[in-house]
C-alpha cells in the first residue's frame, strides 16, 4: 500500500484540541465537543488538501504524515514553539483609557485591530481595564499552549 512522502498532495481530516479538551479546529462538521457553526471554532468542513512540506499545517504534523498510509490515524502533541509560540510578557502593554476612540467601550476580552508604529496591523486583546488604563496583549490567544491533533490520512492524490 502506498505511503505518503514529502511533496505529495494529500487530504487529511483532523481535530485540534487544547489540553482541557476544548476543540480549536476540526475538519469534521460534528466533532466531539459539539457541532461547528459559521461562528464556531471551525472553518470549512471536509478533509484539508495540502502538499506535505509546504508549511500549510504545523511542521511536526506535516512531518508525521510522511510514511502514513491512507486510513491510518495518529495523535500528535504540538509544542507551543511549533504552533503559536511561547507567551511573551513583553507583548503586553498599557495605554491610558483616554487614548481609546470614543466609540470603543473597553472590556476584558475585547479584541481590536490596531496599527503599530511600523504601520503594520496587529490584533490586541484587552486583558485588564481600570478607570485610568487598559492593558493590551498582542500575543496570539493560543500562544504558550500545547495543541493535540488527532488526524487521519484520507487520500494521497
Amino acid at each position: 500500500m502506498a505511503q505518503a512522502k514529502e511533496a505529495d498532495r494529500v487530504r487529511v481530516d483532523f481535530t485540534g484540541k487544547l489540553a482541557d479538551g476544548t476543540v480549536i479546529d476540526s475538519t469534521y462538521p460534528d466533532h466531539e465537543g459539539g457541532a461547528c457553526s459559521d461562528d464556531d471554532c471551525c472553518g470549512e468542513h471536509g478533509p484539508l488538501e495540502l502538499v506535505i512540506g509546504e508549511g500549510e499545517l504545523y511542521a511536526p504534523l506535516e512531518a508525521a504524515l510522511v510514511g502514513m498510509q491512507v486510513g491510518e490515524k495518529k495523535t500528535l502533541v504540538i509544542a507551543p514553539e511549533d504552533a503559536f509560540g511561547e507567551y511573551d510578557v513583553e507583548n503586553v502593554f498599557s495605554i491610558k483609557r483616554s487614548e481609546l476612540p470614543d466609540d470603543i467601550t473597553p472590556e476584558v476580552g475585547l479584541t481590536l485591530e490596531v496599527t503599530g508604529e511600523d504601520d503594520d496591523l496587529y490584533m490586541v486583546t484587552m486583558i485588564e481595564v481600570t478607570d485610568e488604563e487598559v492593558s493590551l496583549d498582542t500575543n496570539h490567544p493560543l500562544a504558550g499552549k500545547e495543541l493535540t491533533y488527532e488526524f487521519e490520512l484520507v487520500e494521497i492524490l
